[in-house]
């Protein structure tokens, strides 16, 4: 027999119980956003539990522009103070040279502007954000809106701007046309079938390509805010991108922050702890006109 003084405690257990379960944050696994050139592409969507239309962060992941997979998504933590995620795919360079990339990438988020009443998103503040390769791609999407030749025609929802509200760049690329003088001789080594893959060539023998691919050479005032996070030890990918970067934009009046981490490698559990992933949402509730919860 249950006593009366029981009855409480058990209710109150099996509503805490209930209120657990329901505040993880939902997933919706291979939404197909657009065929290219017979690739079918999709996206997974990470909502926040409790938020009526967030604001969306587009993830673009890394691997050298030639590997990698959209479950790679190493800023979930966005989730925790509010953002939905959409991890996206894009063709691999070992498939599609560049610029099908950025094509892909465009793609996605006129998708999602224009699902976003269906998805339960907010379409009016959308954010871009990638790591390493993914970073480079991400900044490229965010600064070059409108951009005939980036734009491409891939996907149903032409009539929707690929516009996004800031960038987020975690150690990504910037300058393809000076990123193997900044590099070590083992980077370079690293980089050079890398990008040749990438571009077709290296970039000092595709210098328009390589000038195209590059975020630092299409800045203006009209761009979106910039933030960027960089090991200042990165074997891989040089300090020197995100250093080249943020004087660019500022040069060009867009709003930009590099936060530093000393000692800092190419990646980790570190870039995405809760402190980096505060600082960043700090800078995003700025530039997007969020209140703090």
């Amino acid at each position: 027999m249950i006593s009366s003084l029981s009855v409480p405690r058990l209710l109150a257990a099996f509503a805490w119980i209930f209120l657990a379960a329901s505040v993880r944050a939902e997933t919706i696994m291979g939404i197909p956003f657009a065929d290219a050139e017979g690739v079918l592409l999709e996206l997974d969507l990470h909502l926040p539990p409790f938020v009526k239309k967030p604001p969306v962060v587009v993830y673009v992941h890394g691997g050298g522009w030639r590997a990698g997979s959209r479950a790679d998504v190493p800023v979930t933590g966005l989730l925790d103070y509010g953002f939905a995620i959409a991890s996206v795919d894009y063709r691999l360079s070992t498939r599609a040279p560049f610029p099908a990339q950025i094509h892909d990438i465009k793609a996605a988020i006129r998708f999602l502007r224009a699902k976003a009443d269906e998805l339960g998103i907010d379409a009016q503040r959308v954010v871009i954000c990638g790591s390493s390769a993914g970073g480079h791609l991400a900044a490229l999407s965010g600064v070059t809106n409108g951009h005939e030749e980036l734009e491409g025609r891939i996907g149903d929802h032409l009539d929707q701007s690929s516009r996004v509200d800031a960038v987020v760049s975690f150690f990504g690329a910037s300058n393809l046309r000076s990123i193997l003088d900044q590099s070590t001789e083992a980077g370079r080594e690293a980089r050079i079938p890398v990008l040749q893959l990438f571009l077709g060539d290296l970039p000092d023998n595709v210098p328009a390509l390589a000038k195209l691919a590059s975020p630092v050479a299409h800045l203006d005032a009209e761009d979106p805010p910039v933030f960027l996070l960089h090991g200042d030890a990165d074997p891989q990918m040089p300090y020197a991108q995100s250093e080249e970067f943020q004087t660019a934009c500022r040069g060009a009046g867009v709003p930009v922050r590099l936060v530093t981490m000393p000692g800092g490698l190419h990646g980790g559990s570190e870039f995405y702890d809760d402190e980096r992933i505060r600082m960043v949402v700090d800078s995003l509730r700025e530039h997007l006109g969020l209140e703090s919860p």
